[in-house]
C-alpha cells in the first residue's frame, strides 16, 4: 500500500540529482497526517471517532479517496514509528505553509481532540508544543480552540 501512496503522491527519492519539487505535497500530506496521528494517540486512547476524523479531515483537506487516504495514514505512521519527535514533521510544515494554513493545521488538532468531548493533559500539553513547533502564538493557539468549540 506504501508504493501506491507513493505513485499517487509523486514521491520521488531524496537525493542532491533530483528536483525535489514533486515530493512536496507528499511529504507535507505525511507530516501533517503524522501529528493528526500524534494527537490522537497522546492519551493512549485512539478511539474509532478519533480516526474517523482524522478520515474526514485528510478527505475534506485534499480530496482523497478511501483508498489513498488510507496509503497516507499508512506512510504517516511509518514515518512517526522511525521519527525521534515531531520537529521533522513541523519543519517541512513551517517550510511550506503560510500562517493561516498552519493556523487551520490547528484547528484541525484540536478537532481531534475534542472528538471525545474532553481535554486531558496531555493533549493540553501536546497542542501548545505543536503551537510552538508551527511557530504559532498561544493568542493563535486559544482562538483556533475556541473556533472550534464554537465560542468565537
Amino acid at each position: 500500500m506504501i508504493d501506491l501512496v507513493k505513485r499517487f503522491f509523486g514521491k520521488v527519492p531524496m537525493d542532491d540529482s533530483t528536483d525535489n519539487a514533486q515530493s512536496k505535497p507528499h511529504d507535507l500530506r505525511v507530516a501533517t497526517t503524522a501529528l493528526f496521528l500524534e494527537m490522537a494517540r497522546i492519551d493512549e486512547s485512539f478511539s474509532d471517532a478519533e480516526m474517523d476524523t482524522i478520515l474526514a479531515i485528510l478527505k475534506e483537506k485534499y480530496g482523497l479517496s478511501a483508498e489513498h487516504t488510507d496509503a497516507l495514514i499508512q506512510a504517516a505512521d511509518e514515518e512517526l514509528e522511525e521519527s525521534l519527535d515531531l520537529w521533522q514533521f513541523a519543519k517541512l510544515i513551517n517550510e511550506n505553509y503560510t500562517r493561516d494554513e498552519k493556523e487551520k493545521i490547528i484547528e484541525m488538532l484540536w478537532q481531534i481532540v475534542f472528538v471525545d468531548g474532553k481535554l486531558d493533559k496531555y493533549e493540553n500539553y501536546l497542542m501548545h508544543k505543536m503551537a510552538n513547533l508551527l511557530r504559532l502564538s498561544h493568542n493563535q493557539l486559544i482562538a483556533a480552540k475556541l473556533k472550534v468549540l464554537g465560542t468565537q
